[in-house]
């Protein structure tokens, strides 16, 4: 079982917040989609189905599920959820995801124009300085939402805090701040708190988003009266260092 088979299983026995929840890990998964031949450059040309309702794409979360289905090696490009809705958008392509697996759906052109477009918006950055901020009062659908899809933001900042405001202008709201961002990462990070927001079936919720240092007034502010939520450490691989031959009992060196 995949992440995607658990979020499809939960969305066959819930209701729209588990349907929400599942085209949030699709969009976050990294997906293999099915070529008719290896990629020249950037240029590719997935295998397209035509059914009863139209054309599908073939689509899987694995190479492994991917080769099983053809039976045999077969090009694909990789890339996320995300990227690949995108791509289609538009076009009035249908999807085919994890055919013959326990996810195995197939998603119709206007499922993904809907999807593509939900992760195409992204929300307004605060323009406002708060004057007084609080502990937020935050549905708690939504600081799961949050709290996932932060998970998925490794290295891109050193964490972010979530607070009721209040500003000079009278307004109130929920303000989300990245302490410490990664130079380029702005757009991820909003990007990713716009997803929650959405993804958690709640849009009537207003979540403004700020981009602070570690150390400020807002940010000690904040930290003082609202949650945290800390963001992963990249991982860190170790580089590969070839053993000496001979080295490894288990792999003896071979005679020419």
């Amino acid at each position: 079982m995949t992440t995607l088979d658990e979020a499809h299983a939960a969305m066959e026995a819930g209701g729209e917040a588990e349907r929400l929840a599942f085209y949030a890990r699709l969009a976050d998964s990294q997906i293999f989609l099915l070529l008719e031949a290896e990629p020249e450059g950037e240029v590719i040309t997935p295998r397209a189905v035509e059914t009863g309702e139209g054309e599908i794409l073939l689509a899987f979360d694995s190479e492994e599920r991917l080769v099983g289905f053809t039976q045999g090696e077969a090009a694909f490009a990789a890339m996320s959820g995300r990227g690949l809705v995108a791509m289609m958008a538009g076009q009035n392509l249908g999807l085919g995801l994890n055919l013959e697996a326990p996810s195995a759906m197939v998603l119709p052109a206007a499922a993904i124009d809907w999807l593509a477009e939900t992760l195409g918006h992204g929300p307004e950055a605060a323009e406002e300085i708060p004057v007084e901020v609080n502990a937020p009062a935050l549905p708690r659908a939504l600081l799961m939402a949050l709290d996932a899809k932060l998970a998925t933001g490794a290295g891109l900042a050193k964490a972010a805090l979530l607070v009721r405001a209040s500003y000079r202008s009278g307004a109130e709201g929920h303000l989300l701040a990245f302490i410490d961002a990664r130079e380029g990462a702005e757009h991820a990070l909003a990007g990713a708190a716009n997803e929650a927001l959405k993804f958690s079936g709640l849009e009537s919720e207003a979540l403004d988003v700020a981009f602070l240092e570690d150390g400020s007034p807002l940010a000690q502010a904040m930290a003082r009266h609202g949650m945290r939520f800390d963001l992963p450490e990249p991982e860190q691989r170790e580089p590969w260092v070839p053993e000496p031959p001979g080295s490894n009992p288990d792999k003896p060196p071979k005679l020419r």
